[in-house]
This record gives C-alpha cells, structure tokens and sequence, in this order.
C-alpha cells in the first residue's frame, strides 16, 4: 500500500484550494456533494485527519468519522425524501477507491431507482438544491 499523498483531491479541497459544496462541516469531517453523482443527493463525507483508506485511519478518527457519517445519512434520508440509504467505502484501486482519501458515500436510495453510471458530472443546480434539502435535515 502506498503512503498517503497530502496533493489529492480531497486534502486540497480541505485546505480550500478547490472548491466544493459543503453540507457539514466539524472538527472532525467535512461533508461536501459528489460532484459526478450516481443518485440524487448523494454526500461524500471524509475526516480532516490525512488517512488513505480504512487500513491506516486511526481506530479513534474512525469511530468519530463514522458518526459524522450517519448523522449525515439521517439528514440525506430525510432531506431527500429517500425510501433508503446506500453507504459504500472503498480501499485500495483494486477495491475501488480512486482518490486516495478515506471517504464514505451516502447515497440516498429510492425503490425501482438504480445509480446513474460513473464518472458522469452532475448538474451543478440540481447538486446544489439537493445540498439546499440535506442541509436543512441536519440534526
């Protein structure tokens, strides 16, 4: 496994030299929109704490981080209107982790209602409305 690399994607959104559109935000997460997103709604929730995936977090970030990961669940459930919730971590290219930053997906599910493809960026206004009723939703 390699070391983790404080240029990708997700550290440079923490340390705001890109953006992104925030739903929470604590000490301890940061959750922000998919911006290519495979349902309606769906989050990426990451820790502040540099991690490249679940074998190298610290078992005491990971607990904290999965609490921030169900709290935005319940407000994407509820925000979103969803019949359910998918929550998916991946680790390692060959687990499917493609930006080396431990994160979790909180895709908001409805019945007869299958993810949209990968790789395909979302409508900035609908990603931003779906933010707009997340957001309200929150504990």
């Amino acid at each position: 496994m390699s070391a983790y690399d404080p240029d990708n994607v997700f550290a440079k959104i923490l340390r705001g030299e890109m953006p992104c559109t925030k739903v929470y935000e604590d000490d301890v997460a940061l959750a922000f929109m998919d911006i290519m997103p495979r349902a309606d709604g769906h989050v990426l929730v990451i820790p502040k704490a540099p991690a490249r995936n679940l074998m190298d977090i610290d078992g005491d970030v990971l607990a904290g981080l999965i609490q921030r990961v169900q709290k935005v669940a319940r407000a994407a459930f509820k925000g979103m209107g969803a019949e359910g919730v998918s929550i998916q971590q991946f680790n390692e290219a060959a687990g499917g982790q493609v930006v080396f930053h431990i994160h979790f997906h909180v895709l908001p599910r409805w019945s007869g209602v299958s993810l949209r493809p990968p790789g395909v960026m979302g409508d900035k206004a609908a990603i931003a409305a779906n933010a707009d009723k997340i957001r309200a939703a929150l504990d």
